[in-house]
Order: structure tokens, then C-alpha cells, then sequence
């Protein structure tokens, strides 16, 4: 069994069930090379405040740099018979350095050590879901640039509402994804790493000893990014806050939703029903009885993961809820909710990413439903409006109109201005032929500022 990182007040081992149960490094193995630089960064405060000497500073930097690269090499293998990766990494400090190693615990508490590493791997991790983010971006503007010129119905209801150009359709999901982007970084922002908390009610060192920067005192500049290390303004909000998880995976769930929603639209589109675009073999599945399916089961499951994500948040928003101050070791049941909504989130954005630059529209079919007369009701309305008609009275017009021809089944197109001027001496059968053009339709609205740069 694996040295504890506690134990001398007890006399009985812990039982081999609580010991199974308690256990966290079967997931927070993710956490070992922040756990490590949180290491370095506490040598660097023992140092200040001569607890440690320079020269067993250095021995224990360059050991924590040893298990850093080893991490890096993927040489790294977590030790199952340890209870965390905090453990892990404080037993095999001590297989290299002997017992200096104990002396790294001083002033310093798992509970504090479980909060730095967690906000470190944090704030990379929201980098690198920025940057993909950046990437599905880039490919939905260029998707977007390439259609600019293709008109396709817009629905409200799932019904036809109006005629919408796909740019306009694809630069809504921009639009989310900028967003989603915005709060990722301000969260990011927000997570200050501090240390000097202690179990929860600080420690004997001076204050200034705590102000660190790693990328000062990483050999190697191994760091994945800077990570600035202050003093705590408060131990008991230092080790009990997990604002940051919740804020996260609140994030998650919002990006989460934003690709369920293009997925359910690509899902929809997709099928023979519609057929409005078609969706590269390589992102689709083949059925094992029917031989003519292909499935959009990589998007159906993008809409499915939705569902997780809702449910990581709540674990943990439900997980907080009644817990006293500061610590309690409810809360090591954070990491697996942040770390899968993590991971799900990176993967819909890349595996989105490619789906989307292979993506092909269908435009003889779309140009089929845009000969539905409905999409081109408004228009009609504002045709009357414009001709002096209460806007009101106009929708009433169209409306009855619309109803005429679903019920005599003529087209409205195919009415002589004898009939049109029956529903109001404004039309012009001239005219309103000319309406019924989708091109004509999406030149027609000025307020909208289109522009499928990225800004």
C-alpha cells in the first residue's frame, strides 16, 4: 500500500472498502504536472522563508522537474494504490530525494493542493477549448463565404417563415460561439491562483514569501502558460470555492446547447425529407441490417452529450448546495463532472470543425422550397404597407388571400389582377410577381448588417 499523506493519529488501516471508495486517482491522474508545478511554486515560498535552503530548493525543483518531463514523455504512470494523484506524486518526491521531501508538506495542506492544480489544469484547459472555438469559427466563416450568394427558407415553428440567405443562417452559430468564447475568457480571467490558505486558516509564513511566478522557476519553460501565484485574501473562501468549476461547466452546458442546436438543424436537413444538404461519408455511420442508411450519428450524439453536460452542472451545483465551511471531501466529486464536460465539449468542436468544411449544400433542392409562395407572405404585406395600407389591415389582407389560395388550390402567381384586387385594389398582379423572388426578399430587409468576416 501506498505511503498516505496523513496517518499518525490513527492505529487501524483503513478498511479496503473505504479505501476503494475514497479513492480519486483513477481520474485526478489529469491533474499530476499541475499538481507538480504547484509543488515548485510551494518550494519557491519554503525558500523565501528559509524553511528551505537554496541548495534543497534546488534539489527538490530538479526532482519535480524530473517528474514534470516525465509527465511530458508520457513515461509518467499513476500509481493505482495511491489515493490521488497528490500522493502519487508526494511518494515518489521522496523515492528521489529521501526524506527533503517532507519537507515540502510544511505550511501546505492536500485541501490547498487540490484547489491550485484544479485551477491551473482549468485555465489551460479553457485556452485550448478558445482555440478551438477560434477554429470551428474560421471554418463556419469560410463555409459562409462560400455560400454567400445561396438563399434558403428560414423557419420559425419548423414552419416556412421567410427566405434567409445561409450566410445569415451560419453567422448566428458565429455569433453564439463568439459569445460562448467571451465567457470561457472571462472566467478564465477571473480564476486567481493563491496559496498561503493552509487546511483553511492560512499559515505561520510571511505573506510576501507567496508572490510567485512559475515561469520564473520552471527549468525549461515546460509551463503549458504563466501561472502567477498570490497570496490568499481570505483561506476559508480560498480552499472551499468552486465557483470557478460551476462557472465552467455552466459554460460547457451553453456550448453544449449551441452545437446540439446546429446538430438537430444538420440532423434535419439531412434527410431525405429535406435534403437540404449532404454530410461527408466520413462523419456518418452505416446501419447493420438496412444497407441503404447512412446516420448522422456523430451529430446525434453531439445532441445527446447536451443532456451530460446539463447533468455534470448539476452534480456539482447539487454536490455544494448544503456543504458547511470550508472543506469537505464532497467536493473531490468535482473532477470527474469537469473534467468528462471538458472533454466533451473538445471533442464536438473538432470533430464539428471537420464535418462542417466538408459540408456540401443541396441547392437544386432548396431553390424547390423556395418556390413555397408562403415564404414571401411578409413581403406581400409589406407591399401594401408601403402603399399606404395600416400595417394591420395589410396582415389581414395577406392573410385572407394566403387562405383563399390553399383552399381553391391556385397559386397566388397564377391569379389575374381581376382576382388579386378582389382582396384589395392596392395590388398589382405586375408587381406582386416580382415579390415572389427570394432574392428580391433578402435584399429587401436593410436593417441587418451582413458580414461573414469574423470580428
Amino acid at each position: 500500500m501506498a505511503n498516505k499523506l496523513w496517518g499518525g493519529r490513527f492505529s487501524k488501516k483503513t478498511d479496503p472498502l473505504v479505501e476503494e471508495f475514497t479513492r480519486s486517482i483513477q481520474y485526478d491522474y489529469k491533474l499530476a504536472r499541475y499538481d507538480v508545478f504547484g509543488s515548485i511554486a510551494h518550494v519557491q515560498v519554503l525558500r523565501k522563508a528559509c524553511i528551505l535552503t537554496p541548495e534543497e530548493a534546488k534539489k527538490l525543483t530538479e526532482a519535480l522537474e524530473d517528474i514534470v518531463q516525465s509527465i511530458k514523455d508520457k513515461t509518467f504512470k499513476a500509481d493505482p494504490s495511491c489515493e490521488d494523484i497528490h500522493t502519487n506524486i508526494q511518494n515518489l518526491l521522496h523515492e528521489k530525494t529521501g526524506d527533503l521531501a517532507l519537507k515540502l508538506h510544511t505550511a501546505r495542506s492536500r485541501n490547498e493542493q487540490v484547489v491550485v492544480s484544479t485551477k491551473m489544469y482549468c485555465k489551460k484547459e479553457l485556452l485550448k477549448l478558445q482555440v478551438y472555438i477560434a477554429e470551428l469559427r474560421v471554418v463556419l466563416c469560410r463555409l459562409a463565404e462560400k455560400n454567400r450568394h445561396l438563399v434558403m427558407p428560414g423557419f420559425t415553428h419548423m414552419q416556412h417563415a421567410q427566405p434567409i440567405y445561409v450566410t445569415d443562417y451560419l453567422m448566428a452559430y458565429d455569433k453564439m460561439l463568439a459569445r460562448d468564447d467571451k465567457r470561457l475568457e472571462f472566467i478564465a480571467d477571473n480564476i486567481i491562483i493563491t496559496m498561503g490558505a493552509g487546511a483553511l486558516a492560512g499559515t505561520p509564513i510571511n505573506s510576501k514569501a507567496y508572490s510567485v511566478k512559475l515561469s520564473d522557476t520552471v527549468k525549461g519553460g515546460d509551463l503549458p502558460q504563466a501561472f502567477s501565484i498570490h497570496v490568499t485574501e481570505n483561506s476559508v473562501d480560498a480552499i472551499s470555492d468552486r465557483d470557478f468549476v460551476m462557472e465552467i461547466l455552466s459554460s460547457l452546458s451553453i456550448i453544449g446547447m449551441h452545437i446540439s442546436r446546429l446538430s438537430e438543424d444538420l440532423i434535419i436537413w439531412s434527410t431525405k425529407e429535406f435534403d437540404f444538404i449532404e454530410i461527408d461519408e466520413s462523419f456518418c455511420t452505416g446501419s447493420s441490417l438496412m444497407p441503404q442508411k447512412k446516420n448522422p450519428d456523430a451529430l446525434e450524439l453531439m445532441r445527446g452529450y447536451a443532456g451530460r453536460l446539463y447533468g455534470n452542472l448539476l452534480s456539482v451545483l447539487t454536490m455544494m448546495k448544503g456543504l458547511p465551511l470550508a472543506y469537505n471531501r464532497d467536493m473531490q466529486l468535482d473532477k470527474e463532472p469537469l473534467f468528462n464536460s471538458l472533454e466533451i465539449v473538445s471533442y464536438e468542436l473538432k470533430i464539428l470543425a471537420g464535418l462542417l468544411k466538408t459540408l456540401k449544400f443541396n441547392k437544386a433542392k432548396i431553390e424547390e422550397y423556395l418556390e413555397d409562395e408562403s415564404l414571401y407572405a411578409t413581403d406581400l404585406v409589406y407591399y401594401l404597407v408601403d402603399k399606404g395600407v395600416p400595417f394591420k389591415t395589410a396582415h389581414t389582407i395577406v392573410g385572407a388571400l394566403i387562405k383563399h389560395s390553399i383552399d381553391s388550390s391556385i397559386d397566388i402567381k397564377s391569379m389575374s389582377d381581376v382576382e388579386l384586387k378582389k382582396f384589395s385594389d392596392k395590388f398589382s398582379r405586375e408587381d406582386v410577381l416580382k415579390l415572389f423572388d427570394p432574392e428580391v426578399s433578402v435584399k429587401s430587409k436593410r436593417s441587418v448588417t451582413r458580414n461573414c468576416k469574423r470580428r
